[in-house]
């Protein structure tokens, strides 16, 4: 669906501020959405929020629905009564990235605490609030938090490594394991309760300043997740191991000789489709719970993907299987009306892909610096003057470099080609050149990583995508967000018609 002009951030949440070493739900998160506000903003565009593993990855994910507890902000249990401590003694924390191994060694024997005391003095209405969401969520809750007390109780162990009985589900198994684990169940159920109140407060303090909540959903999910062992039938699996049977992936091309091998299972799409697509409307529906707007990440999934057989250590030997994208997508459209879609279609797109798109009127991606450097004849779709209205358009996005990074590391004559573009005469402010010409393109909505609104380089970028290190951390600092840069970006939005009114 075509959306109105407006703009936004994106910035994923564990970039916030915080003294526990990671961003949280605490009142940094506040104080970033009054900066949205300030600076007439409409949109605020953040990356998946489930459970990651150990790539710290939010594409990475134990859970499509889940949310990772690492964002629960100790400052509001605290307020809420569920912790005494001051947190005096923490230990010092990097201001500038994520350790996630201390950050985890931190938080997590505070968010026990949390449910310890919990357990022994909420009060009847948290009770009754816990009650009221666990009932709301157990289509996904009980299996996941029985998946992640079996991990625990596993030494992280991937699911299909455990014994015959409970990786395979049997009941017996699990009603055996439920009595075994039921405290370690019941404090992830607890984790998740904490999550969605203090996300669904966030949100609503967000929507009701006029800011709505871009979400963004990976086609697939990891192979050692609760969702593929609860659901086992909905992938394409080898039945004697559990391992992927067929895994995900994009084929060889200009990037890569030999492709991109995510070791994903593909959807068994003949067995979704019999039943109605049901998993994937949950999914979806749950996701409307708690965003507002979803951007699909590799949207040509749905109407083909690349799957490459089990043993295979490239993505070459795969082949494209056409998915039952069209009729899915009409699914979902009778069951939750009309729908907020943002399609990621970036990279190499079939005709028959951009036909899927349009036919349910979901807004692709333009990405400025796409438009520019080496082989940017191929890339011309990405200049403004070649775009629809309905449309999105970035500067850079999570898996490119910042738009000072990317530009100090063009090649003398490509960045004369982007200066000459912008029609600029010197280097200095870039970025706020390229955030102009996104906002000032025809395209519907225009978003901006927060790193390109403070002119941050290659030491803030938030992935490096192929690269199993050195990802995913990048955090700044509160200082960074000052009157000046939000009075500079209120103007340019209202001069190019994004501004709330």
């Amino acid at each position: 669906m075509p959306f109105p002009r407006s703009s936004g951030i994106l910035l994923h949440p564990t970039s916030f501020p915080s003294q526990f070493g990671i961003g949280d739900f605490g009142s940094e998160a506040y104080r970033f959405v009054d900066f949205l506000v300030e600076s007439k903003q409409q949109l605020w565009q953040i990356l998946p929020l489930g459970p990651t593993g150990d790539s710290n990855s939010p594409y990475a994910s134990y859970s499509a629905i889940a949310g990772n507890p690492l964002l629960i902000s100790p400052e509001l249990l605290q307020k809420k009564g569920l912790l005494a401590e001051n947190f005096t003694n923490l230990p010092k924390f990097s201001t500038e990235r994520v350790d996630f191994s201390q950050v985890i060694q931190t938080k997590i024997p505070i968010l026990q605490k949390a449910c310890k005391n919990f357990k022994t003095s909420a009060t009847s209405i948290q009770q009754q609030e816990f009650q009221e969401f666990y009932q709301s969520q157990a289509y996904w809750l009980d299996d996941y938090a029985l998946f992640m007390a079996l991990k625990d109780a596993h030494n992280g162990a991937s699911w299909n490594t455990w014994e015959v009985a409970i990786a395979q589900r049997k009941p017996e198994a699990i009603e055996q394991w439920q009595q075994r684990l039921a405290n370690e169940v019941f404090y992830h159920k607890y984790l998740q309760f904490e999550f969605f109140s203090q996300w669904s407060q966030l949100k609503r303090y967000a929507n009701q300043r006029g800011i709505q909540i871009l979400g963004d959903i990976a086609i697939y999910v990891a192979h050692d997740s609760a969702d593929v062992w609860a659901n086992p039938g909905n992938f394409c699996l080898d039945e004697q191991t559990g391992e992927a049977a067929l895994m995900a992936g994009t084929p060889p091309d200009y990037f890569s000789a030999t492709g991109q091998l995510w070791g994903n299972p593909v959807y068994n799409w003949v067995r979704l489709q019999q039943e109605n697509f049901k998993w994937w409307v949950q999914r979806f529906q749950s996701m409307l719970n708690y965003v507002d707007l979803i951007r699909i990440d590799h949207f040509r999934g749905f109407q083909a993907y690349w799957a490459v057989k089990q043993g295979e250590t490239t993505a070459m030997n795969g082949r494209w299987i056409e998915a039952p994208g069209e009729a899915f997508f009409e699914v979902l459209k009778q069951k939750l009306g009309k729908l907020p879609i943002i399609a990621e279609d970036l990279g190499e797109v079939s005709p028959e892909v951009y036909a899927l798109r349009d036919r349910f009127e979901f807004p692709g991606m333009k990405i400025l610096q796409f438009a520019f450097g080496e082989g940017s004849q191929a890339e011309k779709r990405f200049l403004p003057f070649n775009y629809q209205p309905n449309c999105i358009v970035y500067t850079g996005t999570h898996d490119n470099d910042t738009t000072v990074g990317w530009f100090n590391q063009l090649l003398a004559p490509e960045k004369e080609q982007v200066l000459r573009y912008l029609g600029c005469q010197s280097e200095s402010g870039i970025h706020w050149d390229l955030i102009r010409l996104a906002l000032s393109s025809v395209a519907n909505q225009a978003i901006i990583p927060l790193q390109d609104v403070l002119g941050l380089g290659t030491e803030a970028r938030m992935n490096f995508p192929g690269k199993n290190v050195g990802s995913w951390g990048w955090r700044y600092q509160s200082a960074a967000l000052t009157p000046e840069i939000s009075d500079r970006l209120k103007a340019m939005t209202e001069t190019y018609g994004r501004a709330i009114e």
